[in-house]
């Protein structure tokens, strides 16, 4: 199956963006101070923001779990092997970003940062890729196909290379 690059990235840098924004939005919330009676009748007029307990967005077939370890597995086809590490790449990059911004503009406790973040000195793509397929092999097939691929990238990196 021929995918086009740019629009794969487009769509990873995007769903990243959810994903970062999901991220942040829970710790801000969780680091928001509490309530008093009336500041919270105050604002229960205002819509609220979904929250985790609901159900997840539809995954885009296209740029699952699933789709994103069939294309990395394909270690003879160049146009593959390019197409997943640039995901890959991507994910992690945006992800990385997203920390270093949290952690610029949040008021976090101490090692807070440093639990959510990757540890990836010297650590070659490649080896990231081979984990992240091997992890995935693991995994329920239909399972796969309902995971959107950020997380299961992310997963598998934190896994193997998280920093706590």
């Amino acid at each position: 199956m021929q995918r086009n690059v740019p629009h794969a990235m487009a769509r990873t840098a995007t769903g990243l963006l959810m994903v970062t924004a999901l991220g942040l939005a829970s710790l801000a919330h969780a680091q928001t101070p509490a309530q008093t009676p009336a500041q919270t009748s105050a604002t229960s007029a205002q819509p609220q923001p979904p929250t985790l307990s609901q159900a997840a967005p539809p995954v885009d077939p296209t740029f699952s779990a699933y789709s994103l370890a069939q294309t990395c597995k394909q270690k003879n086809d160049n146009v593959a092997q390019g197409q997943c590490v640039g995901a890959i790449r991507g994910i992690i990059h945006g992800y990385q970003y997203g920390v270093l911004f949290l952690g610029q503009r949040a008021s976090l406790p101490p090692n807070e940062t440093q639990r959510v973040s990757l540890c990836l000195r010297n650590t070659q793509v490649s080896s990231i890729v081979d984990e992240f397929v091997t992890d995935a092999a693991q995994v329920n097939e239909d399972s796969l196909r309902h995971t959107p691929a950020e997380v299961a990238v992310l997963g598998s990196v934190h896994m193997h290379h998280g920093c706590n």
